[in-house]
């Protein structure tokens, strides 16, 4: 059983400059041929000071720091019973390369499915860029299954 003294833990945040190479990666990896996450005068000519990060790249910057490995450890979640049950976007402003980017997450809401058999762990994150500026939320619902 996830513990409930977990609901309002912070995770480390998660600190990521956004690189136009990695971009261009992570759009050709999800198969998306919009040229304005490909081509740099695409995207200049939308209005962007470089190219944007695609809908979900955000998700990769808390990956990439390890964070999510020690909420598991911390929740004591082994693999073999995780499931990703949700993921959710709310964008306030565009992400594009050069920007840096800061993840803070926290356990908002743990709660148990079917006689305890499904555990749920709601995680909220808050996207700040290099001007402090909120630039987008995410919602990630991980569950485990007993």
């Amino acid at each position: 059983m996830i513990d409930r003294k977990f609901i309002g833990h912070l995770l480390q945040p998660s600190v990521l400059t956004v690189d136009r190479t990695r971009l261009q990666y992570f759009a050709k990896a999800i198969g998306e041929q919009n040229p304005l996450y490909l081509d740099l005068a695409a995207a200049q000519a939308a209005g962007y000071p470089d190219l944007p990060a695609p809908p979900t790249f955000l998700f990769a910057a808390e990956l990439d720091s390890g964070a999510n490995d020690q909420l598991l450890a911390d929740l004591a979640i082994p693999l073999s019973k995780l499931l990703h049950g949700e993921q959710s976007f709310r964008y306030h402003q565009p992400v594009c390369a050069g920007d840096t980017v800061t993840v803070q997450s926290t356990i908002s809401h743990i709660y148990e499915k079917k006689g305890g058999q499904l555990e749920f762990a709601v995680k909220d994150s808050r996207v700040t860029n290099q001007r402090g500026d909120l630039v987008a939320e995410l919602r990630t619902v991980l569950v485990v299954r007993h």
